[in-house]
């Protein structure tokens, strides 16, 4: 029998792939990530190269490299390195498109990761390759974890192992949601939300719920 968590992951992959999404909706998911950035103010960033599947955020990325530092993953065995976005772009492992291979030792502010989906407590549902857990519990500290998402797929249900990568903040189209007992995500929500009520939701997390 398929625990809760694959069942978690096969109803949103499922939904994600059942029809394209809109080219607005990537445009509305831009625009609230930009108004999230804007807030944080970093200048070392791990972003993606987006999969068909995934947001379209690839000019978005490179309009940013004009003014902060970024980093995408480049593949090595079980996890990736942070290498500098920079061109030309070529496919590597697993049809993910790459820069030329590099080597950077930066302290990254913001991490930007994809996501199908999330659980109770605020962790990553991804395809199960589990590159991205693997990269961050390997850093000796904790940058701001962004997900982003383009079709909103999230369960109050805790089904995700205590090695899924957490988040503090989720962003689709339509909302940004805020981890509840996040630092980052409260220090936020108390300078920007109060403005902005219809964009930003708080996403409670019940502290002595059983898994």
């Amino acid at each position: 029998m398929s625990s809760p968590k694959v069942l978690f992951r096969n109803r949103c992959k499922e939904k994600l792939f059942k029809r394209p999404v809109p080219r607005k909706l990537h445009k509305m998911l831009q625009s609230n990530l930009q108004f999230v950035l804007d807030a944080l103010k970093s200048n070392n960033m791990l972003v993606f190269m987006p999969m068909s599947h995934e947001p379209d955020l690839f000019g978005f990325f490179a309009h940013l490299r004009r003014e902060k530092n970024i980093f995408v993953p480049f593949m090595q065995g079980q996890s990736f390195k942070m290498v500098k976005f920079r061109l030309p772009i070529k496919r590597g492992k697993f049809g993910i498109k790459e820069p030329p291979n590099s080597f950077f030792e930066t302290k990254i502010d913001i991490v930007l990761i994809p996501v199908i989906g999330v659980d109770g407590d605020f962790r990553r549902i991804g395809f199960g390759k589990g590159m991205y857990d693997r990269f961050m519990a390997a850093l000796p500290y904790r940058p701001v974890v962004i997900f982003v998402q383009t079709k909103e797929c999230i369960t109050k249900e805790r089904i995700c192992d205590s090695y899924d990568v957490r988040g503090d903040f989720l962003i689709t189209p339509k909302k940004i949601y805020i981890r509840g007992d996040s630092d980052v995500g409260r220090d936020f929500s108390r300078k920007f939300c109060s403005h902005h009520k219809r964009r930003c939701r708080i996403f409670a997390i019940e502290k002595n719920r059983k898994r």
